[in-house]
């Protein structure tokens, strides 16, 4: 059975996936801030333009570029034997514009692809791109970074898992027929390509116009030569997504909705071939007791009855509201429990741990350290 602690300390790339407003980046931060602590060099990195991750690590800001955080704001005991911690969040234009110089073969090619109008639209509007780009980003921090453990924070939507098919997407445009046909070099007394292509762009042309045409044409011309480091890359993705240093974990929340959505991640990760390695519920209501709601209710109802008015009877009243709302609780808490049995039933023996609804927002160290004692001392 897998377990936090062999996550933190043996995994290489943790990936944490869930819907919005569940907690994601926040658990993210605490994997990330935990492996430090044991010495380890992390690395949290998001791919969500909100700024939650700076908000959870108490930062202004956070670049495309990973940032050393200062031991003594998350270790300020010096406790940490020679960890290390860095944050950074996602840009996606700044990762393809490097991309692009990295496989270009001059400074000329690499200025014609970032100055072409075509390029300047794609490289951070294009469906699918942030998610390749990720990839990439991932590829780069596994690669160069020198990092022992890296933790993804996905963005927030339904499609958090598309990153897994990013690389499968590149290479698949990359073998289009089409796409081979605009990057068959012009030579003397040829056209640039077959009939039908040609038909197609004028087709095209007369819609958008003949301009945005050229645009396509030379930003293809201009990419000649660079497919392979593109299919090389997208090949070493893979390779790493199905390596076991890499760990899955999913994030959720104890209402209705939330589980419906994490069953739903737990389904996509498992048509990868992937599994869940572990399973993290924040914001769970604690039971008291084993009392059911109905008895509590029960004796909310009884605690006044026959008592004149007076001090006794005040005293009663107010101890069967608290009756009542312990009631509350106690329906809450078992309503999320009934939830949660779905996704348990599709995690397997993965590792679960749970947070329980805390009294105050997460947005520096001191409660991402709370967070962390909550779900690490559980898992012991």
């Amino acid at each position: 059975m897998s377990d936090l602690h062999s996550l933190v300390d043996e995994g290489h790339v943790v990936i944490c996936c869930g819907s919005g407003g569940v907690g994601k980046t926040t658990s993210a931060a605490v994997l990330a801030l935990e492996g430090a602590r044991r010495g380890r060099n992390a690395v949290v990195v998001t791919i969500d333009p909100a700024k939650r991750l700076a908000n959870a690590l108490g930062l202004e800001v956070l670049s495309n570029t990973a940032r050393e955080i200062e031991p003594e704001r998350w270790d300020p005991d010096g406790c940490s034997p020679g960890g290390r911690l860095s944050a950074l969040m996602l840009d996606t234009k700044s990762t393809f514009d490097g991309l692009v110089k990295r496989y270009a073969a001059d400074g000329t090619q690499a200025g014609g692809i970032l100055d072409n109008r075509f390029y300047r639209n794609i490289s951070s509007a294009l469906g699918g791109t942030q998610e390749y780009m990720a990839m990439e980003k991932l590829h780069e921090l596994h690669e160069d970074g020198g990092y022992d453990l890296i933790v993804v924070d996905t963005p927030p939507t339904r499609h958090a898992l598309d990153f897994l098919d990013a690389p499968k997407r590149i290479t698949s445009l990359l073998d289009n027929r089409i796409f081979r046909m605009l990057m068959t070099p012009t030579k003397a007394g040829m056209r640039v390509a077959g009939i039908a292509l040609q038909t197609l762009l004028r087709t095209i042309g007369r819609v958008v116009g003949t301009a945005v045409i050229d645009d396509v044409v030379a930003f293809f011309r201009a990419f000649e030569g660079m497919e392979d480091g593109f299919r090389e890359r997208a090949a070493t993705v893979l390779a790493l997504l199905a390596d076991p240093g890499t760990r899955f974990v999913l994030v959720t929340a104890p209402q209705r909705d939330a589980v419906d959505e994490a069953v739903y991640f737990a389904d996509q990760i498992a048509g990868h071939g992937l599994s869940v390695d572990a399973l993290i519920v924040n914001r769970v209501h604690p039971q008291f007791g084993d009392e059911h709601a109905a008895g509590l209710r029960a004796r909310a109802e009884h605690l006044p009855g026959g008592l004149r008015e007076g001090e006794a009877k005040a005293a009663a009243v107010r101890l069967a509201k608290q009756y009542e709302n312990l009631a509350d609780f106690q329906e809450i808490s078992i309503r999320e429990r009934a939830h949660l049995d779905a996704i348990r039933s599709k995690v397997g023996t993965a590792a679960v741990a749970t947070v329980p609804l805390l009294p105050h927002d997460v947005h520096d160290f001191t409660a991402l350290s709370e967070i962390s004692e909550q779900l690490f001392n559980q898992n012991r």
